[in-house]
Parts: structure tokens; sequence; C-alpha cells
């Protein structure tokens, strides 16, 4: 399994603000993988730090005005599927009753969990974004990082659901 190395900038770009309207992605989160995601469009993923390079990172997301849930989001090419575009991928640990596409989304990146990487087959993927998720609700409970699913960044002043 070939993973990127990661600049020791990167946390210096941390916490990372973002928001905007979620757009069709490619279509494997919840078919292939079974982890749906709500993605960013391009113009979002312009404006991120060049030293927000490939990787997991975890944090805080927002639909609209619904309360606010942890998330893990993939930020890069995604070696497994050799994507041409950098994408966002944002997995909101919730599930909802309908599509999300149009909504708007907030995120607050709060840390990194691990490099890109690429994986032998689908199934590791699938382990290694199941960790990932495990990982990232250990962090999200840590007392130096609850404040932010309280961030003023998020409309309203609705609870925080993990």
């Amino acid at each position: 399994m070939g993973c990127e190395d990661i600049p020791s900038s990167n946390e210096k770009n941390l916490p990372h603000y973002a928001e905007g309207p979620i757009v069709k992605g490619f279509g494997r989160g919840s078919s292939e993988l079974g982890f749906p995601t709500a993605n960013f469009d391009e113009d979002i993923i312009v404006r991120l730090p060049n030293q927000l390079v490939g990787g997991v990172y975890w944090g805080f997301a927002q639909v609209e005005s619904s309360p606010v849930y942890g998330m893990v989001m993939s930020i890069g090419w995604n070696p497994f599927y050799k994507n041409k575009k950098r994408a966002m991928e944002t997995h909101i640990l919730h599930e909802f009753d309908s599509d999300l596409y149009g909504k708007h989304l907030r995120v607050v990146i709060v840390d990194f969990l691990r490099p890109e990487c690429n994986f032998p087959d689908v199934e590791a993927l699938k382990n290694a974004i199941a960790e990932d998720i495990k990982k990232s609700k250990i962090e999200m409970r840590r007392e130096e990082f609850k404040n932010f699913a309280f961030d003023s960044f998020f409309k309203s002043s609705i609870k925080a659901v993990d």
C-alpha cells in the first residue's frame, strides 16, 4: 500500500473552514463503498491551502441548519481510483433521509488522520475508511476538540451530535 508523504506544514493550516453547495461527485461513495459523501464544487477545492495535500481529515459538518455532526473527509486525487481532479469528499457521520445535492454544507476540518494511499483492492479501501471513522470518533470526543462542534461558523446553536 503506497501512501503520500505529508509535509510538516500541513497542521499549520488547521483548522480549516469551508462552505458551499453540495454537488454530485463520482457516484461511488455510497454505491461502491457504502460510505456516502457530500462533495464540494471545484471553486471551493481550489481555495484550499496548498499544504492541505492529499489525505484523510476529520472534523465537523452541518448541512443547511441541521445539527452539527462529525465527519471524515478525503482531500486529494484518490490514488485507488486515479482521479484526474482533486476532490473534497465529506462523509458525514449521520444518515440523512434524502440526497443532499444543492444543499449548503459547512465544514471545519480539525485534524489530519492519514495520508492518501493506494490500496490493493476495494475491500482494503473500505476497511481503511471504517478505521478512519473509528479513529475520528475517538478524536472528536477529546476535550481540546469538542468546542469546534459549537463554533459560531455553524448556523444556529443546535447541539452537535456524534
